[in-house]
């Protein structure tokens, strides 16, 4: 399929504005799907994930969230990640979330979406996928559907989880350094009783689906979540 790209301009709570690039389908409109960034910004993994969104018939945006630290904050590989980690330290959760619920608002206006959105991220971007899931919500209603990969700061925001409402597939691996299995096990265990959470373990570390990351990337974990991903977009916001 082809697909145009380009940035939008998002307006934020507080009279500002940020970007985000945004990879739509040329053949028409379709649901949309906000893609979280990890620490290293918004770089060729996460604009390639949402070409491959586009060709899948879904409106991607990434918004840059890290917008009032640095606009367009962009580190390729593993080669970045100290001023990745400097960055993280001083990232404001809370104005985080409000420029969720701006992204949200600015998905659900833009004339090619249906009418759905769904929320997905990596890393960091697992953790405001989540906080989108259980406190964005736009005119009283929440996402349509929802994918943390190894969300880093999901653990600190269990106390949300009753407000994890609309279907959810996780994706954890289980040689993850930065997130122990005990952590990823209370996880597991705080969303078991959600029959619209659906909950994937593989067998490799943090990062795996970031081609860009050679020593974190595997492809085999990779492929497998992202073919159970569309499958679940598909089905959950068409």
């Amino acid at each position: 399929m082809i697909i145009r790209t380009r940035w939008e301009s998002i307006s934020s709570h507080d009279d500002d504005t940020f970007e985000a690039y945004c990879a739509v389908p040329d053949g028409g409109p379709g649901p949309a799907v906000i893609v979280f960034q990890e620490i290293f910004g918004i770089n060729d993994n996460m604009r390639g994930l949402a070409d491959r969104l586009a060709e899948e018939g879904f409106i991607a945006l990434v918004p840059d969230m890290f917008w009032r630290l640095e606009r367009r904050f962009e580190r390729k590989d593993e080669s970045g990640i100290g001023d990745a980690f400097a960055m993280v330290e001083r990232f404001d959760f809370n104005a985080g979330v409000e420029d969720i619920r701006s992204v949200h608002a600015h998905a659900l206006n833009m004339d090619e979406c249906t009418g759905k959105v769904g929320v997905m991220g990596f890393c960091l971007g697992g953790g405001l996928a989540f906080a989108a899931a259980t406190m964005s919500r736009v005119e009283g209603r929440g996402p349509d559907a929802a994918v943390p990969y190894y969300g880093s700061p999901v653990n600190g925001l269990l106390g949300r989880v009753d407000d994890l409402e609309c279907p959810t597939m996780f994706h954890y691996g289980n040689h993850d350094p930065f997130i122990p299995e005990e952590a990823i096990a209370e996880v597991e265990q705080a969303v078991s009783a959600k029959a619209h959470v659906v909950f994937h373990r593989y067998d490799a570390g943090h990062a795996f689906s970031n081609w860009d990351a050679p020593s974190m990337y595997q492809a085999d974990a990779a492929e497998l979540a992202w073919s159970r991903t569309i499958e679940f977009l598909h089905r959950t916001l068409r």
